[in-house]
């Protein structure tokens, strides 16, 4: 694993990957069976309707993780208008997540709480300006949205977005955008980044939140079936060609953005229950299976493309 993770993240990391936080998508099972079969487990804080059953789902992984299991994540919203906020970073303080990676606002919000307790705090950007403020406000690392990503996207690729950030950050950086294989992960790697970001891959989990016509609707789907449009949440995102038919919209003219607001804590995502979202990777999964079989392929597709051999014991491949 890169020398550039801190020990927290890079121990009992069997891949250089993230299971990417997912609205609506990301919950407890999810980032458990991800971290327990050697990738870092994430899910984002607007998943959980009330402060309590946020408490809940912490407290759970926490408690179930153990030292032989992979850094688990906590994605946070630090926009301004974010009224959860103070409520969502006691419980940071509480339960100490290895990783914190802030999205939709700074960095600097969390830092200092993070810090105190040695966890690290990844910004998620989706443009080099963007990354240089991450960078300036403090971030240990980034998270490099490119195009081709689910949910809010970037509009760079990801050659250009991680050689343009490698001219004036050396720290860790993790990189998502249509990444939905083993030798994804390794392209990205040999680019310069520290991490993968894989999130379509997961939807299809067994242990992922989606409903079911959302898991067969990305089995289904193909690159050529993705759109970007602003007009749901404010913010340019990927959805589903066949999820915005079917509210009603025409994907060859998409809405048009307006303005992002958090301040019902979580006015630009109500969208996302009726319009579902998906990145370019979405041709590459196939089924609905359980986590650890869709990682144990990623684990061999990834050795093939390396040539590293060991990253997972042969007693925890959970291979079908």
């Amino acid at each position: 694993m890169s020398p550039r993770l801190p020990t927290a993240l890079s121990r009992n990391l069997r891949l250089p990957a993230i299971c990417a936080p997912m609205f609506l998508v990301s919950g407890p099972d999810l980032v458990i069976a991800a971290c327990k079969a050697g990738m870092i487990g994430a899910f984002p804080a607007p998943n959980c309707r009330t402060i309590e059953d946020l408490e809940r789902w912490m407290s759970g992984i926490a408690g179930t993780l153990g030292p032989d299991d992979a850094a688990w994540a906590f994605n946070m919203v630090t926009h301004s208008s974010y009224p959860r906020f103070d409520e969502e970073l006691a419980l940071v303080e509480a339960y100490r997540p290895p990783l914190v990676i802030t999205a939709l606002g700074g960095p600097q919000r969390v830092i200092d709480t993070v810090h105190a307790y040695g966890g690290t705090v990844l910004a998620d950007v989706n443009s080099i300006e963007f990354a240089r403020k991450a960078v300036a406000a403090g971030a240990d690392g980034l998270t490099l949205v490119c195009a081709g990503a689910g949910g809010h996207t970037g509009a760079l690729g990801n050659t250009a977005f991680i050689t343009a950030v490698r001219e004036f950050f050396d720290g860790p950086v993790a990189v998502g955008g249509g990444i939905s294989t083993g030798g994804g992960i390794a392209a990205v790697e040999a680019m310069g980044a520290d991490l993968a970001n894989l999130g379509t891959t997961f939807i299809a989990a067994e242990e992922s939140l989606a409903l079911p016509d959302y898991k067969n609707m990305v089995v289904e789907a193909s690159a050529s079936d993705i759109v970007v449009s602003a007009g749901v949440t404010g913010v340019p995102a990927s959805w589903l060609r066949q999820s915005l038919e079917r509210a009603g919209l025409d994907p060859d003219n998409p809405p048009r953005g307006g303005k992002v607001d958090f301040s019902d804590g979580g006015a630009p995502q109500k969208g996302w229950k009726d319009i579902w979202s998906a990145g370019q990777g979405v041709g590459s999964v196939r089924a609905v299976e359980p986590a650890a079989r869709i990682i144990g392929r990623l684990i061999e597709e990834y050795e093939a493309a390396t040539g590293r051999r060991g990253t997972l014991p042969a007693d925890r491949r959970e291979l079908a």
